[in-house]
């Protein structure tokens, strides 16, 4: 399988999605859509989230506009309810929220000798699907972690600053009691 492309290739963070526009109306739209990388949106004790006894919240806020991969909110996802779950069970209520709408397109292209004849180059540049990502703004909350008492509090902050290192963009951590 070939390995994923850079963040960098991706480089319209500030315009709209392109849309295909067509005379023939079959070209017009996607037809595939891949499936989303992430299991779950919601983890954690959901009982006492309910009850609303979990006072203290940590939030991982977007400090700029960025496009993050559905595999990189996985990876994120995955390591906190791992980190949680180990050191503090059943005193924690996670929240992923953001989805990954948007649909990565690829324009590959063949290089080497006689290509020209096998690409066609820009000419019909829609690109095949590849992936997801979700569009995101500054100041946009990416994760959100309810807790017990201060102790969790204190350790989901450090675990939110462990998922910085897998978000492509800047971000901050907040800690806040809940109302």
């Amino acid at each position: 399988m070939a390995s994923l492309r850079k963040a960098l290739a991706y480089s319209k963070k500030h315009a709209r999605p392109y849309t295909r526009v067509s005379k023939n109306k079959s070209k017009s739209y996607i037809k595939q859509v891949p499936h989303n990388k992430i299991v779950k949106y919601n983890l954690g004790n959901v009982d006492a989230y309910n009850q609303g006894k979990l006072k203290h919240v940590a939030r991982f806020i977007a400090e700029e506009r960025a496009q993050i991969r559905d595999n990189s909110l996985e990876a994120c996802r995955l390591l906190m309810n791992k980190a949680l779950e180990k050191n503090v069970p059943k005193q924690f209520y996670l929240q992923i929220k953001v989805y990954p709408h948007h649909i990565l397109r690829n324009n590959k292209t063949a290089a080497g000798a006689g290509a020209d004849r096998l690409s066609s180059g820009m000419k019909h540049s829609f690109g095949v699907i590849e992936g997801r990502a979700a569009m995101v703004n500054a100041g946009k909350e990416l994760f959100v972690v309810y807790c017990e008492n201060e102790k969790v509090v204190r350790f989901a902050r450090r675990v939110l600053n462990m998922v910085k290192s897998k978000v492509p963009c800047k971000g901050r951590v907040v800690v806040e009691l809940a109302e």
